[in-house]
């Protein structure tokens, strides 16, 4: 039998983070994959508060986390604060489509946990060198954290399985500008500084995750059901859906970090193709663009190529996703 994934997780914790937080913890609970650990990024809120989010989540789903009360100890998922900005340009947040808390404008009380005192980075550095070989890099935010273990560890591509990363756009349109994703705009030279690495890495742009758009059936069939994860999913996305509505041309949302996590543990569920990918750094209408070459000509590049997916089975992710809601 295939070993479960060891998911190492970097999240910037708004609304589509905590359905791919809710997604990974019914996995957890079947045995299906292994949450090592999650890291906080600036993005769509800022890296503490999107740590205590993390707690919430978890917590909200049964997962045990580090330091969650005096018996705790070291148990549990640790949750760690990372980068509070990006490397080389000011931080912006997506507070008018997460709320000013990250989930909807909830305000939810404080979690039982406390973020870990090791930062982001440090972490994925760690536990990259106490389990070679064995961890996927999941990250769904800005890609500042794994610039910066980069930065911390020349030997680290070496150390990871994998790294699969939801963002970027290259026949879609961006979300941000008018050509750039919102993770990778966030931090371009970080996220150029991923893709140059030598490590095997799956990308998950807007092509990808925006035709697996769910709307007011899949929304109905959550808002059904009593439990209080379902009631919690179907809270913070009728904020996220208020937000969508205008760019989806009907009521929806698109939960864009879950199908990289379901790629994880499911790569069949994509289509891909095999490309180098690079960010434009210095466009002054194209900064944070991902940009590959699309020609039949062999490619000049020199870089590993990016596995992106480039479709996925959309029916298969909007019924496993809602299922997973659905287990707690």
């Amino acid at each position: 039998m295939t070993k479960p994934p060891k998911i190492l997780y970097d999240c910037d914790t708004g609304i589509d983070d905590a359905m791919t937080l809710l997604y990974l913890a019914s996995l957890v609970q079947a045995g299906e994959a292994e949450l090592t650990a999650v890291g906080t990024v600036h993005g769509n809120i800022d890296p503490v508060t999107g740590a205590l989010n993390t707690l919430r989540v978890l917590e909200a789903a049964g997962i045990p986390v580090a330091g969650a009360g005096p018996d705790a100890g070291g148990q549990g998922v640790p949750v760690a604060v990372g980068a509070a900005r990006p490397m080389a340009q000011d931080v912006h947040y997506a507070l008018d489509w997460h709320g000013t808390d990250g989930l909807g404008d909830t305000h939810l009380p404080e979690p039982a946990g406390r973020p870990v005192s090791e930062p982001a980075p440090a972490q994925i550095v760690r536990l990259a060198r106490e389990t070679p070989g064995e961890l996927t890099l999941l990250a769904t935010g800005p890609l500042t954290n794994l610039g910066s273990a980069l930065l911390l560890d020349h030997e680290l591509p070496s150390l990871i399985r994998e790294v699969v990363v939801m963002g970027g756009a290259f026949d879609h349109p961006g979300n941000i500008t008018t050509h750039a994703e919102a993770n990778i705009w966030h931090d371009p030279e970080a996220a150029d500084l991923v893709f140059a690495a030598d490590w095997p890495i799956v990308l998950v742009p807007l092509d990808a995750t925006h035709p697996t758009a769910v709307h007011d059936d899949w929304l109905d069939r959550l808002a059904a059901h009593e439990t209080p994860v379902a009631r919690f999913a179907a809270s913070i996305l009728e904020f996220y859906a208020d937000a969508y509505t205008p760019t989806l041309k009907r009521r929806g949302a698109v939960i864009h970090d879950a199908l990289a996590a379901m790629l994880v543990v499911d790569p069949e569920l994509g289509e891909y193709v095999q490309r180098p990918v690079r960010v434009e750094l210095r466009g002054e209408l194209t900064r944070g663009t991902t940009v590959w070459d699309a020609r039949s000509l062999p490619a000049d590049d020199t870089r590993r190529p990016v596995k992106v997916a480039v479709g996925s089975d959309v029916a298969a992710f909007q019924e496993r996703l809602l299922s997973a809601l659905l287990t707690f």
